[in-house]
């Protein structure tokens, strides 16, 4: 593919896509769902432990009308100094009205330098979708926004095909610092919902994990579940305080993976 088709392809999650182009229709930063959204959530109250989630410092953005379920940009924005000492370490996404809630789960480390993460992902049907965030030293921090969804996007079939071999990732390093780093992958994330027109079901085939190291230092970890999107995207950054070759590994459930390296460029 080239850079041309790469930049349009991902380019629908730029920073100015994602921040500037939908504030119309992003729900304001202070509107909070009431309890009964994410209280009735096992996955979201295992993930809580009984700890009372404050309600600020983390913004959930997302539309709040989108026609296509099966590909709805996210991002997740947590305040913090990602230090060693202060850092957010996990944030989770959950979708309560999937067929699978749990959306996905990213582990940060202080290197990079923003706790940011946008993704495209599933949503079956209307609902609030929830994100948490927990500090390295155990506060936990909760956002939900209600999205209305015109068409079902869990069973809407993906057009790659379910055989063949991974794909070789792309991925881009932005000029400023910290770096925003993006990167696609081809690959259909079956969800095993979907039957093929004989009426069997499709089996389902989904990448499982992304890695972003720089040397022996895993700066990204982020768990993917079959509510990610197809072709699945993610954006991120890295602090750039030293100049570091950063590899990015795409993992599937079926054990197969493939990688990308870029250099990131010191400040």
């Amino acid at each position: 593919m080239s850079t041309a088709n790469v930049a349009m392809q991902v380019g629908r999650t730029t920073r100015r896509a994602v921040l500037g182009g939908l504030s119309a229709c992003v729900v304001a930063p202070g509107a909070m769902a009431g309890p009964a959204a994410w209280e009735g959530v096992p996955a979201v109250a295992a993930l809580l432990a009984g700890v009372e989630p404050r309600r600020d410092g983390l913004a959930l953005q997302l539309p709040a009308l989108t026609e296509d379920g099966s590909s709805v940009n996210v991002t997740v924005v947590a305040e913090s100094p990602m230090t060693a000492d202060d850092h957010i370490a996990t944030l989770h996404l959950f979708a309560p009205r999937n067929p699978s809630p749990e959306v996905a789960a990213f582990h940060l480390a202080p290197g990079l330098g923003r706790a940011e993460i946008s993704t495209r992902i599933r949503l079956n049907e209307s609902q609030t979708v929830i994100a948490v965030a927990r500090t390295n030293k155990g506060e936990v921090r909760l956002a939900a926004r209600e999205v209305t969804v015109t068409t079902t996007g869990c069973l809407v079939p993906s057009d790659q095909t379910t055989a063949g071999v991974m794909q070789e990732p792309r991925v881009r390093v932005g000029p400023s610092l910290p770096a925003e780093v993006r990167t696609i992958i081809d690959h259909p994330m079956e969800t095993g919902l979907r039957q093929d027109s004989a009426g069997r079901p499709v089996p389902e085939r989904i990448v499982r994990e992304v890695i972003a190291t720089a040397g022996e230092t895993i700066l990204l970890r982020a768990e993917l579940f079959r509510s990610v999107a197809a072709n699945p995207y993610l954006r991120f950054f890295v602090d750039g305080q030293a100049p570091v070759e950063l590899q990015v590994t795409w993992v599937e459930d079926t054990g197969a993976r493939v990688s990308a390296t870029v250099q990131v460029p010191a400040a």
